[in-house]
């Protein structure tokens, strides 16, 4: 039988549709071929989730989300998904809405677990839960900053009506007066530094002469010092120490009374016998001068001799 053009044409178009389906199914990660399980799971709000979502596990598409709708007779919504039935889970598993994107978005992953024997079977409802998302975690993060920078504008609100009602019109006035006061002694210091600047531009040469005199001056000292140091300067002190020794050892013995020093400062004895022969030397003197014939006398022919008479 021959094909006519129609046949053929009709045949073309029937064939794109069937490849055009099995590549979506595929890009979706769903087949025509292939029996998929129908699974639900119930959220409290899905905002952003939409019908056609992939769904996946560890990043792996295993099904997408067919149906979304309100949960009869509650406000909570059923999300109804496929899975692919090659893929096997406990009944323990979960199916996580997280944020997909910074865009916006959400999509559905599935936990995995295998704590418990018994697998989900077709139709079966998964444990839900909701990961936050990026905008949900800066939301939980500034809101506290919120309220504390709320609670700064409002204490810095207070503090520039306390601002304002300390400065009235006499308090503008001396905060006036005192930056006057400050700017005509910064005008004052700069004419001091000027001043002095021009000092040590014209007392430059004695500045230097003066340095100069000064390193001479330092220079001499080291030379004294080392002369010093080289001098027999140790030799003299210990001599002196010695000396010092000696002179106390002296006044030692002097203040113990040894010797004829100490026996005249510590003896009372001795101090009466030399004031005995001194009185003694004293009225010999005097008799000496009364009656000095009894000492000195001249005789050619002899002379019998005087006694004494005291």
């Amino acid at each position: 039988m021959k094909l006519t053009n129609e046949i053929k044409a009709a045949l073309i178009i029937i064939c794109g549709i069937f490849l055009f389906l099995i590549g979506f199914n595929f890009l979706n990660g769903t087949s025509l071929f292939k029996h998929e399980n129908i699974h639900y799971a119930v959220y409290e709000n899905v905002e952003g989730l939409q019908i056609g979502t992939k769904v996946t596990v560890n990043g792996l598409v295993v099904g997408k989300v067919s149906k979304i709708d309100f949960l009869p007779k509650t406000a909570k919504i059923l999300v109804t998904f496929t899975l692919r039935n090659d893929v096997e889970f406990s009944t323990t598993s979960s199916a996580e809405l997280y944020e997909a994107s910074l865009i916006g978005g959400k999509s559905i992953a599935i936990i995995p677990d295998y704590s418990t024997a018994v697998m989900l079977q077709d139709g079966d409802t998964l444990l839900s839960s909701i990961k936050p998302g990026l905008t949900d975690v800066m939301s939980q993060q500034i809101a506290p900053l919120q309220q504390k920078l709320e609670r700064v504008l409002i204490n810095a609100d207070s503090l520039f009506v306390g601002i304002n009602a300390v400065l009235n019109q006499e308090g503008k006035a001396n905060l006036s007066s005192t930056l006057s006061e400050l700017s005509e002694t910064v005008k004052h210091v700069n004419s001091a530094a000027s001043s002095l600047d021009q000092l040590l531009v014209n007392q430059q040469g004695n500045l230097s002469t003066t340095l100069n005199n000064v390193a001479k001056i330092s220079t001499n000292v080291n030379q004294l010092t080392d002369s010093l140091a080289q001098s027999n300067i140790k030799q003299t002190l210990v001599a002196f120490e010695t000396t010092v020794e000696r002179l106390n050892g002296l006044l030692i013995d002097i203040e113990q009374g040894n010797g004829s020093i100490g026996k005249l400062m510590k003896d009372d004895s001795v101090y009466k016998n030399i004031e005995a022969s001194t009185k003694e030397i004293e009225l010999l003197i005097k008799d000496l001068k009364e009656h000095p014939k009894r000492y000195v006398h001249f005789s050619l022919f002899g002379k019998k001799e005087t006694p004494y008479k005291k």
